[in-house]
């Protein structure tokens, strides 16, 4: 190991100076193409979230958990892809994801309610939850660390188009053809690009015969499992009868335990079993400082982040009274602006590193959240979009450095645990912000009566604790370097 924590491990990479060739660039274009898809099917939820607690006659808790469902999944199937991976072929992990979200797509369109929505949404996940790092993991082993600023910056712009799109079709599509249609409309595109990968897709990399621990995989789900329920019951019994509240102040502690010992079981498993480089999950990726401090900040800024998106278009719809499609048109602007910049902070990341990037970006995310704390009955549409696009500005400054130097700084050969490590962190952290903010917006809006001042008290104190998070974000982004640029098979050094 390295003096910077790095792990030395032989050369694995096939990753070289000439750049990617013909065939490599377009498996990355179909991978982006299959996370495009993925994106924009969660996109369009978020919009959609408000007009199906009316249609379905549910609660704001309880529609979360289209989207808590969706997350908490992704998290506890994630990390098994850094053992599916390392054991299959990148076809057969390609086609395995995109079976699962088409399949759970076409259910959901035929879904006649909440319940077997949510079960839906569940295996949508399954399948999205294996495409993200293999997507990473694929980007890491063929792109030379000097050109993969650039690359993840393409990633941006199909990132933030899916998002620019998404909120806005599904806006028109609510309106005129009912929220089945939202899945309607993704499902042809998943096919096509299952079919056309199936056809073009082809091994990159070396496989080899990595065991699956199934006590691992069971500790795994309990203790993120655990985590993001537990979170989702903050509030859960406010404003109902003591009986309810008691039962969910119990099932919110014993979900806690549970997920906190599960965690803690599961980290001295991967521990043991990394010995013989046999653990679900390889931990060694933390003994880079490096790697540490981006993981940490992606965690930070996705808590935050995730609630607060989730919460922007309810107070869109419930507050401000807007239509569904009002409410997506005004996330299009802020979308696009991250998806145009993209390229532009790739070539900036390549020469300069992340300090110009993550500094600016942390202020901003974290100044917007703020102006968040200050909304009510009669705030500005038009100031809100606006602070809408410089938040997703500050956003596109974050993302690309932290996700290129968190993995840049490991060895090759533990690509894949780290972008399941990247992607679960996220994801964790993401469902945990979504329940805790929503909830406390339920919670805090019950107790200041009803009515739309109501509504506004309970989403200002949500973002207020958004906001509060974001703080340690500037602190943060002075402290993660680029890993240097190495020549192939050797360990990546953070300067």
């Amino acid at each position: 190991m390295a003096a910077t924590g790095t792990i030395r491990t032989a050369p694995t990479s096939a990753a070289s100076a000439a750049g990617v060739t013909a065939e490599q660039s377009r498996v990355i274009w179909l991978l982006l193409t299959a996370a495009f898809v993925a994106i924009l099917n969660e996109t369009t939820m978020n919009v959609a979230i408000p007009f199906l607690i009316r249609d379905l006659g549910i609660t704001a808790v309880a529609a979360q958990w289209l989207t808590t469902a969706f997350m908490l999944t992704m998290a506890v199937v994630i990390p098994i892809t850094g053992f599916l991976l390392q054991r299959f072929t990148t076809r057969q992990v390609f086609i395995t994801a995109m079976s699962l979200f088409s399949a759970g797509t076409l259910v959901a369109f035929l879904s006649p309610g909440f319940e077997l929505l949510v079960v839906a949404r569940v295996i949508q996940a399954s399948g999205t939850a294996i495409m993200m790092p293999l997507l990473m993991t694929t980007i890491m082993t063929i792109v030379p660390p000097a050109q993969r600023g650039r690359m993840m910056g393409r990633v941006s712009i199909v990132m933030a188009l899916a998002p620019a799109i998404g909120p806005t079709m599904s806006g028109l599509v609510l309106q005129s053809l009912g929220w089945h249609w939202i899945f309607g409309i993704v499902l042809p595109i998943a096919l096509v690009a299952l079919f056309v990968g199936a056809k073009w897709i082809h091994n990159l990399g070396d496989t080899r015969n990595a065991p699956i621990d199934i006590s691992s995989v069971i500790l795994s789900a309990f203790g993120f499992g655990g985590l993001v329920f537990g979170l989702s019951q903050i509030g859960g019994g406010h404003g109902g009868e003591s009986g309810a509240a008691d039962a969910s102040i119990v099932t919110l502690v014993v979900s806690l335990a549970v997920g906190v010992i599960g965690l803690a079981a599961f980290v001295w498993r991967q521990l043991r079993l990394q010995r013989a480089d046999s653990a679900l999950l390889d931990l060694r990726v933390f003994r880079s400082r490096n790697f540490t401090l981006s993981v940490a900040q992606l965690g930070v800024m996705s808590l935050a982040f995730f609630g607060a998106i989730t919460l922007l278009p309810l107070y869109l719809q419930t507050v401000l009274e807007k239509t569904p499609l009002e409410t997506g048109l005004a996330v299009l602007p802020g979308s696009l602006a991250m998806g145009l910049a993209g390229p532009v902070i790739g070539r900036i990341y390549d020469r300069f590193g992340t300090q110009i990037l993550l500094v600016p970006g942390a202020i901003v995310v974290s100044a917007t959240l703020w102006f968040y704390t200050t909304l009510g009955t009669d705030t500005s549409f038009v100031l809100l979009i606006v602070v809408q696009t410089v938040m997703m500005i500050g956003l596109a400054l974050s993302f690309t450095p932290l996700f290129t130097a968190s993995l840049g700084s490991l060895e090759p050969r533990f690509y894949s645990y780290g972008s399941a490590i990247v992607g679960t962190v996220q994801q964790v952290a993401g469902a945990a912000g979504i329940a805790l903010l929503v909830t406390v917006m339920s919670s805090v809006s019950a107790a200041s009566g009803t009515g739309l001042e109501a509504d506004a008290a309970g989403t200002r104190m949500a973002f207020l604790i958004a906001a509060i998070i974001s703080v340690p974000l500037i602190v943060g982004a002075f402290l993660i370097r680029k890993p240097a640029d190495q020549p192939e098979g050797t360990a990546p050094i953070a300067h």
